[in-house]
């Protein structure tokens, strides 16, 4: 797992591990607008959750895509860089501000979206088609 945390960048956690010490300097372009940052992000990733660390939801997300063999890379956002960074979590649940997940550069949802596509079957499927699960 990969793991950006505040601002976009402050580290990135290797190996799944949330310990402090597998952090490593993440390089950032300045230049690049938060929107632009955004975007590429989504776009390089096979699967990514925007999140907050103190986010239950988040922790839930983050458990059922690692229990099906994705690997997300996983962004630690501040409460006010979720909700205004991510206009797309205005619709993820409790108000915005929730964990958000893309899979193959599409926007998923929140949890209750994405566990309607566990529930359905259809998780697993697309998961496999953007080669993130066994």
């Amino acid at each position: 797992m990969r793991r950006e945390t505040g601002s976009f960048g402050l580290g990135i956690e290797l190996n799944g591990s949330s310990n402090s010490n597998n952090q490593t300097a993440l390089t950032i372009d300045v230049e690049e607008s938060t929107e632009k940052r955004i975007e590429r992000l989504i776009r390089e990733n096979q699967v990514i959750i925007f999140s907050k660390r103190s986010c239950c939801m988040c922790h839930v997300m983050k458990r059922l895509l690692y229990t099906l063999g994705a690997n997300p890379t996983v962004i630690e956002l501040e409460e006010n860089e979720l909700k205004s960074s991510l206009p797309a979590t205005q619709n993820s649940g409790g108000g915005g501000g929730g964990p958000v997940v893309y899979v193959g550069g599409r926007r998923v949802g929140g949890l209750e979206s994405l566990m309607a596509l566990h529930l359905s079957g259809e998780l697993v499927l697309k998961l496999r088609e953007v080669g993130a699960a066994v």
